[in-house]
């Protein structure tokens, strides 16, 4: 466990204000330590940085005592299911991946399987907003991937995050999820029991120091880490405007496979996907794709090749599943493909979608799922 100078030392590098992530990476290494830094004078130190970074440092922060011992005290406060660890750059420990990106991490903070960060592993991203077949895809995908032993990684965020990670709860890869708040705190909050179930059996981690409530500058840059720890990531679902596009890109500028799943022409969700395969992105229609790409000659599982987006047949034969296609479709729609009455169509379509087979969508719209 990191003592309690180091980590005070550390704390006070990256918690100065005036100092961001470049400044404190050049001071480390110029001088070799965050105690090397503070032991430095100005002059050196100015040097390397900003004169009013330099100077800065010369001042801890007010807070600085308060964080430390909080930070002491979270680590302290060990629980066997789910160890604490903070891990520095150039710890041993620290994920090999990372250091080939531009913009590393300095310190990351981790509750979990810390040998995750040593597996291969698959960034699964998407719409906060997705589609029932969006959320059907980002499960079924993340749950094959980790039965091959590939380690899932995603934000924590609503929608596709939230699917991909409880997909991959379900293989021996399990995952990881990088968020943007300190470890003590769970954003959002509906994810409360799937982030417990994340620190027992995959690895929670941040970057952030503990109290960092969820600022919305802090999700894009997490986005790099998701990135940076994995050798591609598939973007499930995504609108134009997207964060998972951000993550699309960091992937791409760090030499890292970007796969897409496509969808329908109609869709909103389905346009950042589009647009990521126009741009030289892998289109996906099943897990085997992405293994084959990843783990060339592997011999893949048997459930990778069920992930396609048609994979999941439900009732066999049933004209108002073939009529609904996989596209959101109309009522209006639907009675001119069938011939069936609008009644008769919504009896039925209410019994497929207590069965969990069909969707009600906003508008009015209905949408076939696969079974999850």
């Amino acid at each position: 466990m990191i003592e309690s100078d180091e980590l005070a030392a550390w704390l006070r590098l990256l918690e100065t204000p005036g100092v961001g992530r470049e400044s404190a990476r050049k001071l480390l290494a110029a001088f070799g330590s965050p105690h090397a830094v503070f032991e430095a004078r100005v002059t050196g130190r100015r040097e390397v940085v900003s004169a009013n970074a330099a100077l800065a440092l010369d001042t801890a922060p007010k807070m600085l005592k308060t964080l430390v011992a909080t930070t002491l005290d979270w680590l302290n406060a060990q629980f066997e299911d789910a160890p604490r660890q903070i891990i520095t750059l150039g710890d041993s420990s620290y994920p090999a991946a990372l250091l080939e990106t531009a913009d590393p991490p300095l310190l990351l903070y981790a509750q979990g399987r810390y040998e995750l960060l040593r597996t291969q592993g698959i960034a699964i991203v998407g719409s906060r907003n997705p589609t029932p077949q969006g959320m059907d895809n980002a499960r079924s995908f993340a749950a094959a991937l980790s039965g091959d032993g590939l380690t899932v990684v995603s934000g924590l965020a609503l929608g596709i995050d939230g699917a991909a990670h409880d997909g991959a709860l379900k293989g021996s890869g399990s995952t990881i999820a990088v968020v943007g708040t300190g470890l003590d705190r769970v954003y959002p909050k509906r994810h409360h029991e799937l982030a417990h179930r994340i620190a027992r059996q995959g690895l929670m981690l941040s970057e952030y120091s503990l109290g960092t409530m969820p600022l919305n500058q802090n999700f894009p840059l997490r986005n790099r880490i998701i990135a940076g720890l994995t050798r591609g990531t598939l973007v499930v679902e995504a609108a134009m405007q997207s964060g998972s596009l951000i993550t699309a890109r960091l992937a791409s500028e760090a030499g890292r496979d970007v796969f897409a799943i496509p969808g329908s022409i109609h869709s909103p969700q389905a346009r950042g996907c589009h647009w990521l395969i126009k741009q030289g992105a892998k289109l996906v229609d099943s897990a085997q794709d992405i293994l084959e790409e990843l783990k060339p000659g592997l011999r893949t599982t048997e459930n990778a090749g069920l992930c396609r987006n048609d994979s999941v047949p439900a009732a066999e034969g049933d004209p108002l599943l073939d009529a609904l296609g996989y596209e959101p479709v109309t009522l209006d729609a639907l009675v001119a493909r069938t011939g069936f009455s609008a009644t008769d169509l919504n009896t039925r379509l209410l019994e497929l979608e207590l069965d969990g087979q069909v969707a009600r969508l906003a508008g009015q719209l209905f949408q076939r799922v696969g079974l999850g």
